[in-house]
């Protein structure tokens, strides 16, 4: 199949952008990647009547120190961070999980605002940004909006967006030297979306227990004070506190009642932290 004819439009600055997306009398959809949005086009599931490229916006593409964290732009691709070609904050966080994500051809061109936008639940940057403490930055008629990573995505496939709003950057904080990470996902073959995530933040220095369980068919599951699942990270073995049992009830309690798809979360999270020894 082929899409539906559409009009297309490239603005040269976000304003322009939201002008365009602002347009309540059209079905306006945001291209930056497409590596989602291309599929979707050519099997119809999407019918936009604009398409609004927003990757000749250079806001979008730049990163900016400032101090405490980091602004990554919304079209910084996978890539770019695998490649360090942006600074790395997270002691090797976020090019590791970079790496994992599709192929090389899906990281040239796929972003990281893309696909928090996209909010598949299997997909990598909501899990291990929510377990960073990472935020978004949006923008639309009504000014701009910082929100946490794990309350951008409100369900499968729905991110908080207001009309007319965009996500135009997300601000990561800087970890301390002391700070211990993991991340551990299921698939069947390489390249595979995730059937199971888990991930976790120690950072004794900031005061920072954070576990983040991934690939859960809806929003990820984030314990901001995790210090009786995991401690506080100053254990010589990350997984010699792991409480499973704590887990459990947690995943639980969000709603997940089949054991298997509980206990299958509960080892990826137990990896993610047998691993954290060589991060």
């Amino acid at each position: 199949m082929k899409p539906v004819n559409f009009d297309y439009a490239r603005p040269g600055d976000v304003a322009a952008a939201i002008k365009l997306i602002a347009d309540d009398s059209l079905m306006v959809k945001i291209m930056a990647g497409s590596q989602s949005l291309g599929p979707m086009l050519n099997m119809r599931l999407v019918q936009p009547d604009l398409l609004v490229d927003i990757t000749g916006i250079e806001e979008l593409r730049r990163f900016e120190d400032r101090g405490e964290e980091i602004v990554l732009g919304a079209c910084i691709t996978h890539a770019d961070i695998e490649d360090r070609r942006v600074p790395d904050v997270t002691r090797g966080a976020l090019p590791a999980v970079a790496k994992g994500i599709a192929y090389r051809a899906v990281r040239n061109r796929g972003t990281i605002g893309g696909s928090l936008t996209h909010a598949d639940p299997s997909a990598d940057w909501h899990s291990i940004m929510a377990a960073v403490g990472a935020k978004v930055v949006l923008r639309g008629p009504g000014g701009e909006r910082v929100i946490p990573v794990e309350d951008y995505m409100l369900g499968a496939l729905e991110a908080d967006l207001q009309p007319g709003e965009m996500l135009v950057a997300v601000r990561v904080p800087k970890l301390s030297g002391a700070a211990r990470w993991g991340y551990y996902k299921t698939c069947r073959k390489t390249g595979e979306f995730a059937h199971a995530i888990g991930a976790f933040l120690a950072d004794p220095e900031r005061g920072v227990s954070r576990v983040v369980i991934g690939a859960t068919e809806t929003r990820p599951i984030v314990v901001a004070e995790a210090g009786n699942i995991i401690g506080d990270g100053r254990a010589e073995r990350m997984d010699a506190a792991f409480d499973s049992k704590a887990v459990d009830e947690v995943i639980k309690a969000s709603g997940m009642t089949d054991p298997i798809d509980r206990q299958t979360h509960i080892t990826a999270l137990r990896r993610a932290l047998e691993q954290a020894q060589s991060a």
